[in-house]
């Protein structure tokens, strides 16, 4: 039995899970996910706890328990505190702009990159070399933050690029001199 799948997620008084036949729709004061629920997993809701149920013991379904808790619970973490990654901007001339609907990146290129907020996230940059994407959708922010990061990846030489905040960068030698 799924050690994780079997612990109960709690729900908060503010909010509400609504369990259909394929989906889990989670809403909270922060907004709504809807999450799908993989074959052979059931949710049961009581009093304040949600319950993942296994249907049966088959590999499938033993593999997907866990996972369907885990996505749920994320859901509620989203709807009631959000998540949020932060990005470092790191290079002479390296910078971003918050614009009404996106945010245009100026990496070293030969031109500017505009990048298009999606709907239900929330972008904001900071002193021109940090930007922090903020959402309800635990997965959608987590991708978000990797497609920013993959507009200018460090650069393993100069360490100059687009990076999560605190990330511990390798930075290799190069040539060494021509002796």
């Amino acid at each position: 039995m799924s050690r994780i799948g079997k612990k109960p997620i709690p729900v908060p008084d503010k909010v509400k899970v609504e369990i259909k036949p394929d989906t889990v729709v989670v809403t909270g004061p922060k907004g709504s996910v809807s999450n799908p629920i993989p074959p052979g997993i059931k949710f049961e809701q009581k009093d304040k706890q949600v319950l993942a149920v296994r249907q049966g013991d088959s590999g499938p379904q033993k593999a997907f328990h866990g996972l369907a808790r885990a996505l749920i619970a994320n859901a509620v973490r989203g709807v009631t505190e959000g998540f949020t990654k932060e990005l470092e901007i790191v290079g002479v001339g390296y910078r971003a702009e918050q614009k009404k609907n996106s945010v245009l990146f100026t990496l070293g290129y030969s031109h500017p990159i505009e990048y298009p907020i999606p709907p239900g996230i929330n972008i904001t940059v900071d002193k021109q070399t940090r930007v922090t994407v903020a959402g309800v959708d635990r997965q959608q922010v987590g991708q978000i933050a990797a497609n920013i990061r993959s507009l200018r990846k460090p650069d393993p030489y100069k360490n100059k690029g687009i990076r999560h905040a605190g990330e511990q960068l390798k930075k290799k030698a190069g040539k060494a001199g021509g002796k």
